[in-house]
């Protein structure tokens, strides 16, 4: 009987791997396991484990946005024509809903009562997880809390509100909360979902819902946008008053930052969900030689981005005079330390190495090389250079998130207060030596820089104006490469950002740039029609106008997406993406997001 299980927990895990996009269609699973399965423990952890490796991301360190790009942009960065109607796919996949739903319909033949309520909580987490991708992605979707047969008429039903979601997801996760695990064994593993996990995702959930509702206006019938942001304030704070995690911060704000990302384990302190990676079980992901490996997408932070990070006194980089001018060297002097923890600047050593290194063009298409989740070259024990398997663990939800989630609940409901301030941005800004920001201050002069419809957000508005905006500051810079960005442009409505200037490092014309402080040329610049300087050992050279681009001519800021058209970020269809259309051929009663043209006349 024993093995028998394990044969059907085999398949089980291997049709919650597949890639079919429709196995709602096929027969109930219960044909299989009904009689045998979902007896023990064991049986609903086997089976719930696929909802860890197929839903949660594991590369969200190269999410392209208007803060970090690469060598091709992706379709939402080009926009127009790009982004088109899928015949299948697109995110429209219900496999792991399915599954979910199985195991809910028979987990009562669990013999084990505690775990019987252990893992529906579990499995509703990941429902509602499940549901918040779908509602980000597409808006209105059908929603499903039961298995359904290949006859099932509900198979062809419309697309529920979003209100309805939202509501059933909220039911979803409250049981999560008051049914999973507080901490126990699972405080020491943070791989496994528990209590603090489920309110992380109810704190991002409901505050990604009420922003949304907030700057798009939506007109819904059931709760307004305040609800939502209640609920997120509420679930961050039970979190900070109540949970067992805390920053890490071993004192030394010239590293931590960096070193919380790059280390092995996970931190068990402020990771509350993390992806596991093991050298020894040849676990991997692709963190270290996506900035390092030519061939691996040449990221880079847009200027934009090193343009967010403040001066280490906390004034503003884009209130010094001539800032739009400055050299790298100049650029990079006083600034937040989480900058020279984010990517590579004058006296960078890889950890682990003492050998300087410049920012590398040949990798970095902006040339502010990102160095955040770039492990040791021999992490893991290993003896070699290990940059095409990184093992470092990533984060899902960590608390640093919780409490910029609670600060902009707070903010954008209008409650917050400077206590506020100081329990959430104040306490990450003291990991890295920042002084306090003051909501005062930040009220009564609103940065300029980001609230520029060029630079910023120019659709914030009223009395905590510039407070708001100093949350999105540290949002951006504290959560840069966990993959946020692009939803928050969408929430907040922002997507004009898309449309917003690529650019790199500034360069005045031709010469010889020091880029690392030691007074040696790392980068040599030379005009079209000139001769190539002499090749020297570790230096880089470049034709002005053929190797690298700028944005006048033989002057600029570095520009690599010069010749490429974009088209303008559409504000009446960007921000869901389209329904395929077999799905729509298939089910006419799914409606189209507006904007988009499927070819379908129903």
């Amino acid at each position: 009987m024993k093995m028998k299980r394990n044969i059907i927990a085999i398949i089980a895990l291997s049709l919650g791997l597949t890639s079919c996009d429709d196995l709602l269609n096929l027969s109930p699973m219960s044909d299989i396991t009904q009689t045998d399965y979902f007896k023990t423990e064991t049986d609903l952890q086997l089976f719930s484990n696929s909802f860890y490796n197929n839903l949660l991301d594991k590369s969200p360190y190269d999410d392209q946005s208007d803060l970090y790009i690469q060598q091709t942009l992706s379709d939402e960065m080009l926009g127009g024509t790009k982004r088109v109607v899928p015949a299948s796919g697109g995110g429209w996949t219900w496999t792991d809903l399915r599954k979910m739903n199985t195991l809910l319909a028979y987990v009562d033949q669990c013999e084990d009562e505690d775990a019987v309520i252990k893992y529906t909580a579990l499995t509703r987490f990941f429902r509602a997880y499940f549901y918040f991708e779908k509602v980000k992605r597409f808006g209105d979707v059908p929603w499903y809390d039961v298995e359904l047969g290949s006859d099932d008429e509900a198979l062809y039903k419309p697309r529920d509100s979003r209100e309805y979601v939202m509501t059933k997801m909220i039911e979803d996760i409250d049981y999560a909360i008051n049914n999973l695990p507080d901490m126990n064994e699972e405080k020491s593993s943070p791989f496994r979902v528990n209590k603090w996990t489920a309110l992380a995702l109810k704190a991002q959930f409901c505050l990604y819902e009420g922003t949304y509702r907030k700057y798009h206006q939506l007109n819904i019938e059931g709760n307004t946008y305040t609800y939502y942001l209640d609920l997120a304030a509420k679930a961050a704070k039970d979190i900070i008053d109540n949970g067992p995690y805390k920053l890490y911060s071993t004192g030394n704000p010239n590293t931590d930052y960096m070193m919380l990302f790059a280390s092995e384990d996970a931190n068990t302190d402020e990771y509350i969900l993390a992806i596991k990676f093991d050298y020894g079980l040849q676990i991997y992901h692709n963190a270290t030689a996506h900035t390092l490996v030519p061939t691996q997408g040449r990221p880079g932070l847009t200027k934009k981005m090193v343009n967010t990070y403040l001066m280490k006194d906390g004034t503003a980089f884009t209130d010094k005079p001539g800032w739009q001018e400055m050299t790298f060297k100049e650029e990079m002097k006083d600034r937040d330390p989480r900058l020279s923890q984010s990517i590579r600047t004058p006296g960078y050593t890889r950890i682990g190495e003492t050998t300087v290194l410049a920012p590398d063009f040949s990798v970095s298409v902006t040339g502010y090389q990102p160095i955040k989740f770039v492990q040791e070259p021999t992490a893991s024990g290993g003896n070699v250079d290990r940059n095409d398997r990184s093992t470092c663990d990533l984060p899902v939800y960590r608390y640093a998130e919780v409490l910029l989630n609670y600060a902009e609940a707070k903010a954008e409901l209008g409650t917050l207060t400077q206590d506020d301030i100081d329990i959430s941005i104040n306490e990450i800004r003291k990991r890295v030596g920042m002084p306090d920001l003051s909501m005062d201050n930040a009220n009564a002069n609103p940065d300029r820089y980001l609230s520029s419809e060029e630079t910023g957000y120019s659709n914030v508005t009223g009395d905590n104006k510039g407070v708001i905006l100093e949350i999105r500051r540290e949002r951006a810079i504290e959560l840069s490469q966990e993959g946020f960005r692009f939803d928050d442009l969408v929430r907040w409505k922002a997507g004009s950002c898309i449309d917003q200037e690529l650019y790199g490092m500034y360069f005045p014309g031709p010469g010889n740039y020091d880029l690392t402080g030691d007074d040696v040329a790392d980068v040599i610049l030379y005009a079209n029609g000139t001769s190539k300087p002499e090749a020297q050992a570790g230096v880089q050279v470049y034709e002005i106008g053929k190797d690298i681009m700028l944005t006048d001519d033989n002057e600029g800021y570095v520009f690599y997406h010069k010749n490429i058209t974009r088209t303008q970020f559409s504000q009446e269809r960007d921000y869901l993406y389209p329904i395929p259309i077999n799905e729509r051929s298939l089910n006419p009663n799914l409606t189209q997001n507006p904007g988009w043209n499927d070819g379908l006349s129903f």
